[in-house]
């Protein structure tokens, strides 16, 4: 009779669980969403991240304020996901590269699968530039320069372990090129070490730095892409200049929700997050937005098995990666 009883007692309790749990969903979302950024602002993944938020109201009916939190890599923002309330309430942006390079260059106190994919939103499109009044006009320049004068040619780039990083390292390496590699939280900082010349070059994202470009203080050398952008043609790309490997990294930044987040309500912003997407796509933001691969951290192009298999071939970066770990 006491089993029974207590068995009624653990039924009776998962049913309020589940009423409360559809009562949620029902009435979500009843406050602001919260938006958490791992890098800095103006970063391209911050200016993606705004715009978002900017365009979230019109169809959740809730303010979406975005809260940078950089550092390592993003897993500050990812530990602070899965260690919140999973009610749709707070949110991250992410790039598949995380879950197949960074959370494998550090360790991280949570388990990455935690995260969860609701949509993706842009593909990174990044290269390797130097200021406009360096000596360098070519990658080959560059590259000799650093063949010439071993261990002290500096680069800037925004995390180990990403692939901003893991393409550049690859480059020199495969150019025989010893440097020394510095990394910052952000583009901006890692511009702003170029401009100042406390770098000789950069490896950088393209949005964030094109007004820069424009204004004549930057170029890029070359971008990692097996196309010229179209905005760019004179600009070569690494498969031109033989380095095709560096242009396997397809970069996809999205936005991810803790794991348990209730089933309707995950729907529910996947479904929004769509209609947002596809109005960013129309408004432009200096990067490039896709309309492709929703759920990807698990299969297609911009997932992380995809991602994975790019990082192959740089398998002496990866590991370069792990004997310098983000902190």
């Amino acid at each position: 009779m006491k089993s029974k009883a207590v068995a009624l007692t653990v039924a009776l309790l998962s049913l309020g669980a589940l009423a409360t749990l559809a009562t949620a969903a029902a009435n979500y979302p009843a406050k602001p969403i919260e938006l958490l950024c791992p890098y800095t602002p103006a970063s391209s993944m911050d200016i993606m991240a705004r715009l978002i938020a900017e365009i979230a109201p019109t169809y959740t009916g809730q303010p979406m304020p975005v809260v940078n939190k950089p550092g390592a890599g993003g897993s500050l923002a990812a530990a602070d996901i899965i260690s919140a309330k999973p009610d749709g309430y707070k949110l991250v942006t992410l790039a598949n590269m995380f879950f197949a390079t960074t959370t494998k260059t550090q360790k991280i106190p949570f388990d990455p699968d935690d995260l969860v994919p609701l949509a993706n939103f842009m593909e990174y499109r990044f290269g390797l530039m130097v200021r406009a009044d360096s000596p360098w006009k070519t990658l080959n320049d560059l590259l000799d320069y650093g063949k010439k004068n071993p261990g002290q040619l500096k680069w800037g780039h925004t995390g180990r372990g990403i692939s901003i990083h893991l393409t550049a390292l690859y480059i020199f390496n495969k150019a025989g090129v010893q440097t020394i590699d510095v990394p910052y939280k952000g583009t901006p900082e890692s511009l702003a070490a170029l401009l100042g010349g406390h770098v000789d070059a950069s490896s950088t994202v393209y949005g964030p730095v094109k007004d820069q470009m424009m204004a004549g203080k930057v170029r890029f050398l070359a971008v990692c892409s097996e196309q010229r952008y179209s905005d760019q043609p004179n600009v070569p790309t690494v498969v031109e200049l033989g380095f095709p490997d560096a242009a396997k990294l397809g970069t996809f930044v999205g936005i991810y929700a803790h794991k348990n987040t209730p089933d309707p309500i995950k729907s529910y912003l996947m479904g929004t997050a769509v209609q947002k997407r596809d109005r960013a796509i129309r408004r432009g933001a200096g990067v490039r937005w896709t309309r492709l691969h929703e759920g990807t951290n698990q299969a297609g192009r911009g997932s992380r098995s995809a991602y994975a298999e790019g990082v192959r071939p740089l398998r002496r970066e990866v590991k370069a990666a792990l004997t310098h770990p983000t902190n």
